[in-house]
């Protein structure tokens, strides 16, 4: 059975960070000059929100990269990750962020980025999309250690139609239930993702393999 929860790992960190995007007389001459100063300053705030998120995302590659080399110091990377997001606009703060959490449970520190992930969770300015990643990351990694009413209660929002979640929510609804000895219940969970057309295929043939090893009830 450990197998099944390392699988589901995986598949989470391969769909981390699928998204990004950005957004974002006299009188007649005051009004001409106040006109002029406020296009100045406008394209003058453009320009330096261009040149923070050009240096957020360089910074960022550069940390990723040197973290994706073999014998990469880990623990030092999650710490540069977690200086980023301190100081990036928006977007890449987030992604920072989810960088850092996932390095920080490689290296061991589990309290670190189940913090990491909680924090993202509760970001209301972060995009839902990963909003909802960093709960799934957080269930996921806290099956072991996190009240199980708690794990029931921030997982389910995730398994509602339409949800880009929804099929890895509903697999950890079901390895919630199997911690819990609920066997016959996570069956039946993992016999509806395996017969749904919309799970990924490779979802679909583990939900099967797994709930062919549960009781019926």
């Amino acid at each position: 059975m450990p197998d099944i929860f390392d699988e589901v790992r995986e598949d989470l960190r391969a769909e981390r960070a699928r998204q990004l995007g950005l957004r974002y007389g006299g009188i007649l001459a005051a009004v001409a000059l106040l006109a002029l100063v406020a296009v100045g300053g406008w394209q003058g705030w453009r320009w330096y929100q261009t040149r923070e998120s050009e240096a957020a995302a360089n910074a960022f590659l550069i940390v990723h990269r040197e973290a994706e080399r073999p014998g990469a110091d880990l623990k030092a990377a999650a710490a540069r990750f977690d200086d980023i997001a301190a100081q990036a606009p928006e977007g890449y703060r987030v992604l920072a962020r989810l960088r850092a959490a996932a390095l920080k449970s490689e290296t061991g520190d589990l309290p670190g980025a189940l913090a990491e992930w909680d924090a993202v969770a509760g970001d209301s300015a972060a995009d839902a999309l990963y909003r909802d990643l960093a709960s799934l990351n957080w269930v996921l990694h806290g099956l072991d250690t996190q009240d199980p009413a708690m794990l029931v209660a921030r997982v389910t929002p995730l398994t509602a139609e339409g949800n880009p979640w929804r099929a890895s929510a509903r697999e950890l609804q079901a390895l919630i239930a199997v911690r819990q000895g609920r066997g016959g219940e996570a069956r039946q969970i993992l016999e509806a993702l395996a017969a749904d057309p919309a799970t990924p295929q490779a979802m679909r043939d583990r939900a099967a393999r797994v709930a062919a090893g549960l009781p019926n009830a």
